[in-house]
């Protein structure tokens, strides 16, 4: 399962990068970064395990963050029909928008949320989880605004942002594939069976 995926992952450049001082292993995929070119038959196979894992059938829409989890949202949303929520980086002035900040191993900065309503059911999709600090502010502002989050997955599982959610939400993040980065490439570490 996700046999796809997994091959294009192991076989992902890595390069190194430097943050706040400390040089980290970066990995290179079309899903996390767009780049070199994102392989239709990955978008779809992630999308077929999503559905078929059947969390998405307790919403009423997808939500994502901007920007490289709207090629999943967007291939989820046309297998099933269900309409999509960007979350956004830039502030538009909606009445009822919704501002939290994030702050990732590589960034900070704030989100906005438009389009969702109390009452609402949602399926969180994103590219990669890894401290969790996009999705954790993510979910607890949603859950104060009375949406219902049915389910949550990200593609790519590096680090112990999962676990942190489901600690403080109650919220399960799934990660189809987790993977450890060294200088050598990405190895395949769990995830899908």
């Amino acid at each position: 399962m996700l046999e796809k995926l997994k091959k294009s992952l192991e076989e992902a450049p890595v390069i190194q990068k430097e943050c706040d001082g400390q040089v980290y292993n970066y990995f290179i995929h079309p899903i996390s970064d767009g780049i070199p070119e994102t392989d239709p038959a990955i978008l779809e196979e992630i999308a077929d395990y999503i559905i078929a894992d059947g969390k998405i059938g307790g919403a009423d829409k997808i939500v994502t963050v901007e920007a490289m989890g709207i090629p999943i949202a967007t291939a989820l949303s046309m297998k099933t029909r269900l309409p999509f929520v960007i979350i956004r980086k830039r502030k538009y002035g909606l009445v009822g928008e919704i501002e939290l900040s994030q702050s990732t191993g590589y960034s900070k900065g704030a989100l906005f949320i438009n389009g969702l309503s109390k009452g609402d059911r949602i399926l969180i999709v994103d590219d990669v989880i890894s401290t969790g600090g996009t999705l954790l502010p993510l979910i607890e502002a949603l859950t104060q605004a009375g949406v219902s989050v049915a389910g949550a997955y990200c593609v790519i599982g590096r680090g112990d942002g999962a676990k942190r959610i489901l600690e403080k939400t109650g919220t399960d993040v799934k990660a189809l594939v987790d993977i450890s980065v060294s200088a050598a490439g990405v190895t395949i570490i769990g995830g899908v069976k």
